[in-house]
């Protein structure tokens, strides 16, 4: 069973998330929040495989409360939900430690797929939007900031790793990594979580801002 709180502001719209999971077999909504600080203490007491996380809400907002659940080192993750496809806070979001995000129109299959997707500690982004997102996210954070910790980090990884995270952080799926690299998905998902290991990430969001961070990755790049 994945358990989920929703986290929305507005009334209705928690209704209808509670309404499209609850009639799901394996999801269960066990809570709902209208707040960031609701939200933190309420994923705190019923620990949540997945906190659904609205981003603009009064008071604490979505990108806070995202940060202080994660903070926790909790069971918890973070899928958050935005109505702009390139909503500045999204990128705060990730940051804060966000497993991924998904547009509020998404189609409920989209909605369901990326709460189980997270659960199982992958990480998703809505599939349309993943390298526009990026475009941004490059334009925003300048590659190689960190230049003291990074190199024990990288030269860690093997050739094939290195190329692994490089494809990560370009956006690419495991098939089409599978099919770029003549690799089978089950071989690509297991040097993908060795990558993930090696270099300190939650899941592959964290991967790909680790790639631009640190220069692997450009916003045209494959």
């Amino acid at each position: 069973m994945t358990t989920v709180l929703v986290v929305d502001d507005q009334p209705l719209q928690r209704y209808g998330f509670r309404m499209l999971l609850d009639s799901v077999p394996g999801t269960e909504v066990v809570g709902e929040a209208a707040h960031g600080a609701e939200a933190v203490r309420k994923a705190a007491g019923l620990r949540p495989d997945v906190v659904l996380m609205d981003v603009r809400m009064p008071g604490m907002d979505g990108i806070e409360a995202t940060r202080r659940i994660v903070a926790t080192g909790g069971r918890s993750r973070v899928l958050v939900l935005t109505t702009f496809d390139l909503d500045e806070y999204v990128h705060a979001a990730l940051r804060a430690g966000a497993s991924g995000f998904l547009l509020k129109d998404a189609r409920p299959d989209e909605l369901l797929a990326g709460i189980r997707a997270v659960a199982a500690g992958d990480a998703v982004i809505a599939p349309t939007l993943t390298r526009r997102l990026l475009h941004e996210f490059a334009r925003l954070v300048p590659p190689g900031a960190d230049g003291t910790g990074e190199d024990a980090r990288l030269s860690a990884l093997t050739e094939r790793e290195r190329e692994i995270l490089v494809a990560v952080g370009k956006g690419w799926t495991n098939s089409e990594i599978a099919a770029r690299f003549v690799l089978s998905e089950s071989t690509v998902k297991t040097h993908v979580g060795r990558v993930l290991s090696k270099i300190g990430a939650r899941d592959r969001v964290q991967a790909v801002i680790f790639a631009y961070d640190h220069g692997l990755a450009r916003p045209h790049a494959g």
